[in-house]
């Protein structure tokens, strides 16, 4: 959920390479003055191509859902090395369906279960996966609540990029940030009251040496590594070194 260094630009110009993405899209799309003033509003670039890559795949976006991130590409790095030939995973918060969909491509006859509170999101998740070809069950609701109990300590891995802003912090977010679906970023007073209902009832869906891997806000390693109760969890960073992912794995 973290932003780019392209997301920070200043909306008074336009970076040489957002413009020549800008210029290619216009050959094909709107004028290329009304794509920079679209841009220049505070409009995300992903938002205005209609398209963001992640991993090994290129994804429909748009103000639905967030913007797929290099953090989140290092979630699905540090998955796709910690479990070897997983039976079923679940995604929670899945918004455009990246992180389901770039692990079933990387683990074809694993079953992918994938939820989302927002609608939209999955609409858009939707979309997807018929684009992809790539078969996982999609599902609206809150967390774990729309999966089957029959996945009760079946799960082999369970990744999570949920809303981790706080409600303060969130107004200090780029504008073009801010322009995302709120739901996907705030998880309300602290930033951490979605990563701890998953912390509490994670452990009764893994199955022994289950992996469940969140990410975090930078500043969160401690607090959020507390919310896996029932679990041995360690904070590991992003490519940058900031503290970036809860790492946890059921005894």
């Amino acid at each position: 959920m973290c932003q780019k260094v392209s997301d920070l630009v200043t909306m008074d110009s336009i970076p040489e390479h957002e413009l020549s993405r800008l210029e290619a899209l216009a050959r094909t799309d709107q004028p290329l003055e009304m794509l920079i003033e679209r841009r220049k509003n505070g409009e995300p670039l992903q938002y205005i191509e209609g398209t963001a890559a992640f991993g090994p795949l290129e994804l429909r976006v748009d103000d639905r859902v967030l913007i797929p991130r290099p953090e989140t590409e290092g979630l699905f790095e540090i998955a796709s090395r910690m479990v070897r030939h997983p039976e079923v995973i679940l995604d929670l918060c899945t918004g455009s369906g990246a992180l389901a969909l770039a692990l079933k491509n990387e683990f074809p006859g694993t079953s992918v279960f994938a939820t989302d509170i927002s609608e939209d999101a999955i609409d858009v998740a939707l979309a997807n996966r018929h684009a992809t070809g790539l078969d996982i069950y999609l599902a609206v609701g809150d967390l774990f609540d729309p999966l089957p109990a029959s996945l009760l300590g079946e799960v082999d891995l369970v990744v999570a990029n949920p809303p981790y802003v706080s409600d303060v912090d969130f107004l200090t977010l780029p504008e073009d940030v801010q322009r995302e679906p709120k739901v996907a970023l705030v998880s309300g007073p602290t930033g951490l009251e979605v990563i701890q209902r998953i912390g509490v009832s994670v452990a009764e869906w893994l199955r022994p040496g289950g992996v469940v891997i969140c990410e975090i806000g930078e500043s969160q390693g401690v607090a959020a590594s507390i919310c896996f109760t029932d679990l041995p969890a360690v904070v590991r960073q992003d490519i940058v070194g900031r503290d970036r992912y809860v790492v946890a794995v059921k005894p």
